[in-house]
């Protein structure tokens, strides 16, 4: 007589609300077009345990993915301009490439240490990443962008600053592993007069191929547990996908205050369980 065994996984409360959250990052992401990212590395360090340095590597992954399928709405839509996202995305890449092949893997741990006080890397990376989460909080919050009168995606005088907020946007998206939409969108608009909900799909292109490179180039040395990055990642789609749906039904600039808000009191609340707690 054959026995057969069935392994079930049985997930604890934390990693079923973690896994949950990877579905509220999707669904905000479809809302708002963008800051749903800001959350990954969060959740995967505090819900399911993954240590920091490895989550900035997965939330590439995860953010790329779910953000290449939310443009794909976008690209249906023509409200991508896909020449402002080439000139956009080549320093970009530069910035990824350079940030996660010699700054991070640079970076001591610790980072310095004072008589009883250390500050480890990954530690180091986690405050990095709640002041980015305090920064794209207050882009969020207020919440003010120039209407575009003639907009049409003129680009002509404006090129070094192009490219110099795309490497920031790549070194940030390669140290901390998110997309940097909170500072792409802003660019997009003030630099390339492109309207919102064009500048938004062109943001969400940029970071799909942004991310999607800087996690391609960080895995040489990385042991990927993939079942778990590809059921977080399958998840988070689900939530872009239900998010994009919702927009025909919730205004999203009602809501982007208030999830501003609630990145804020993350930030402040992983800077204190850091350095205090």
């Amino acid at each position: 007589m054959v026995v057969f065994r069935l392994k079930i996984s049985v997930m604890t409360p934390l990693q079923f609300v973690g896994f949950a959250a990877s579905i509220l990052i999707g669904v905000s992401l479809g809302l708002i077009g963008g800051g749903g990212s800001i959350l990954t590395v969060p959740v995967l360090v505090y819900l399911l345990g993954v240590n920091p340095l490895l989550s900035t590597t997965y939330s590439l992954f995860v953010v790329g993915t779910t953000s290449l399928v939310g443009s794909v709405n976008y690209m249906r839509q023509h409200q991508i301009n896909y020449r402002a996202a080439l000139i956009f995305s080549v320093p970009s890449f530069l910035g990824v490439y350079l940030s996660r092949s010699y700054l991070l893997p640079n970076i001591p741990d610790p980072v310095f240490s004072i008589q009883t006080f250390v500050l480890s890397k990954s530690v180091a990376i986690m405050i990095l990443f709640a002041l980015t989460m305090l920064m794209a909080s207050m882009s969020m919050i207020r919440n003010k962008m120039p209407k575009v009168h003639h907009p049409g995606g003129t680009l002509h005088g404006n090129l070094p600053l192009i490219a110099l907020d795309g490497v920031l946007v790549g070194i940030l998206t390669g140290l901390v592993g998110a997309g940097g939409g909170f500072l792409i969108i802003p660019a997009l608009v003030l630099m390339v007069r492109l309207p919102m909900k064009m500048a938004v799909g062109t943001s969400l292109l940029i970071i799909a191929a942004n991310t999607l490179i800087g996690f391609w180039g960080s895995t040489a040395n990385l042991n990927i547990n993939w079942p778990f990055l590809i059921k977080f990642t399958t998840l988070s789609v689900i939530g872009i996908m239900a998010g994009s749906f919702l927009t025909r039904f919730i205004p999203s600039q009602s809501l982007k205050k208030g999830f501003g808000y609630f990145v804020l009191v993350m930030g402040i609340y992983i800077i204190a369980r850091e350095t205090v707690f």
